[in-house]
């Protein structure tokens, strides 16, 4: 699954404006490719008072944001084109994040909540009586993670959106693979990151 671009919302006071990314290693779940000079972190925002930042809840929704930050301390830029990311579940469930397409259909109709995860086919929004508001179409276009390069010395993040509806506790034993990155022309070797690591630490 390759993460679509989307032209981000410039933040304002009034709109998505979350608290500033560090380095990835200043985060608990992190994983580091030193011969590579690249560090991934996984931050999931799980809990009432981290979710504050969102005005849409998306927990009611069905959704488990994680904020992805990837720091490169390499001399290339990392290109992100074939970046793909899978939320392994403890049953081995694999699910990619949710498209803004998902989150809008899932909040036109919210009791369409799966009871398991589904693949999304790609039909159009519906067409119903409960409009999406402007303000959750410009929370989650500045919000996702988009698949711009990271250029050398620098780190660049954002929110995934994971549709874990009806599954129990499905951060416990899981975790993030992250495959597809490129410097130059050379693939980096895969990160796999356990969200274990964030709730060991007692982040939540």
């Amino acid at each position: 699954m390759v993460l679509a671009l989307s032209t981000a919302v410039l933040c304002s006071d009034k709109g998505f404006n979350p608290p500033p990314a560090t380095h990835a290693k200043t985060y608990i779940a992190h994983e580091t490719h030193e011969d590579e000079g690249v560090s991934i972190a996984i931050d999931p925002y799980d809990t009432v008072e981290k979710a504050a930042i969102f005005k849409l809840k998306y927990k009611d929704y069905g959704f488990l944001p994680i904020r992805l930050i990837i720091s490169n301390d390499g001399d290339k830029p990392l290109m992100l084109d074939n970046l793909k990311v899978l939320l392994i579940t403890e049953r081995r469930d694999k699910i990619e994040p949710a498209t803004q397409d998902d989150i809008f259909r899932r909040v036109a109709r919210p009791e369409k909540v799966a009871s398991k995860p589904k693949i999304q086919l790609p039909i159009p929004l519906p067409r119903d009586n409960k409009p999406i508001k402007t303000e959750v179409r410009e929370e989650v276009a500045t919000a996702q993670f988009v698949t711009v390069p990271v250029t050398a010395h620098s780190s660049h993040n954002g929110f995934l959106f994971f549709d874990v509806g009806g599954i129990i506790d499905p951060e416990s034993g899981a975790h993030l693979s992250i495959s597809g990155i490129r410097a130059g022309r050379q693939e980096l070797f895969y990160f796999d990151i356990p969200l274990d690591k964030y709730l060991n630490a007692g982040s939540k």
